[in-house]
This record gives structure tokens, sequence and C-alpha cells, in this order.
């Protein structure tokens, strides 16, 4: 039998794979679509807030989650290529939740103004032979913030459900004087080079 690949598809064995991001972020959209693939999206079926508690460090953390995220929907389409990723900001051994409201925003960045923080970005794909996994991390460095300029940014981009309390992507690369990281695109959510590698991996022709 001719193995055939095409944009939409990938082959594990001779099974053609559909590619779910488990995800309803529309930034984890974005930077997929930019790898040409047919995708969709499935909601994931995980509390975040049940695993912060009892984390032993930020990497397992961010790496339970998006394990546990590509799971819940892998569960639901056991012959497809799941993604799941989950990003936790950490700061001085401090875990950082999302803030949810704007007076939590305004104080997560009052305590990582002026400072370089770590984001850790972790992807889970699972496959009908199993899953990958991996993780980027991000130094982040904020530049002094006054009061004013905190609250006119969570204003401006009502960063509520983002981690760290900023969006790079619009108007909080301005917060930032200096940023160390492998794959930019990971900051956004979703490292892209990592992301293909491991795509093309499992048989899926990217690009």
């Amino acid at each position: 039998m001719q193995r055939v690949v095409n944009l939409s598809t990938g082959l594990i064995g001779e099974r053609t794979l559909e590619l779910i991001l488990a995800s309803t972020s529309p930034y984890r959209r974005e930077l997929l679509l930019r790898l040409g693939v047919e995708f969709h999206c499935v909601a994931p079926d995980v509390d975040e807030s049940v695993y912060m508690e009892d984390a032993e460090s930020p990497e397992l953390l961010a790496k339970q989650l998006a394990r546990l995220k590509s799971q819940s929907v892998s569960g639901r389409f056991p012959e497809a290529v799941v993604i799941g990723s989950d990003q936790v900001v950490e700061i001085e051994g401090r875990i950082l939740c999302k803030p949810l409201h704007v007076q939590a925003a305004v104080q997560q960045l009052a305590t990582i103004a002026g400072k370089t923080h770590r984001l850790i970005t972790a992807v889970a794909v699972s496959h009908p032979a199993g899953c990958v996994e991996f993780v980027n991390e991000t130094r982040l460095t904020m530049r002094p913030l006054s009061t004013d300029q905190i609250q006119r940014y969570v204003s401006l981009d009502m960063p509520l459900n983002c981690a760290g309390s900023y969006m790079i992507e619009k108007g909080g690369i301005s917060l930032f004087e200096h940023l160390e990281c492998s794959d930019f695109t990971a900051i956004t959510g979703l490292p892209l080079m990592a992301l293909t590698h491991h795509l093309n991996q499992l048989g899926m022709a990217i690009p």
C-alpha cells in the first residue's frame, strides 16, 4: 500500500489521522494555522485550579496540564493526533495563576515589574501509538512600571485569562526590555519549531 500524506492528515502505520488542537485559545489557533495544516479545535475538560496547590515545580505542573488537556480530547477522538498545551509563569519560586479579574492582574504585574521571570510552555501530542511531550522555557525581563502604567496596560489588553497578566502578542510587548528564548512562538502559547519536528515524525507533511 502506498502511503499518502496530505496537509490535513498524518500517518502512523497505514492509518491516516485527523489533527485536533485541544484548546479554545484564538492565539494557539492562529499559531497552528501558520503551519498550513488542516485541523479543528476541541475544548478540553480540565479544571486547572485543582492541580495548582500540589504542584511540585512549574515544569511538572505545565507538563501535567498539557498532558491532561491532550488526553481529555484524545479520549473522545482516539484515532486522532491531539495537541494539548499549557503555560505557567514562575518568579522567585512562586507560580502565578491566571488573574481572572482586574485587581489580580494589576497585583501580578506589580510583582513581576522590574524583574526577570520564567514562562514555561509545555506541549503534549497524543496519538494512537502514545504521547510525545516537550517543554520550552523563556526568560522575560519586564521593565520597571508605575502603578499608572500597569493600570493603563490592563485596561488596554484586559489580560485576565493569561499567565503572567500580559499579552506579549498585543500591547504587552511594551512592558518588556529583554527576552531570552529559543522559539518566540512559545511565548504566545505553542512552540512551533519543536511542534513541527514532532508532527513530521508522525508523518504529517509540514510544510
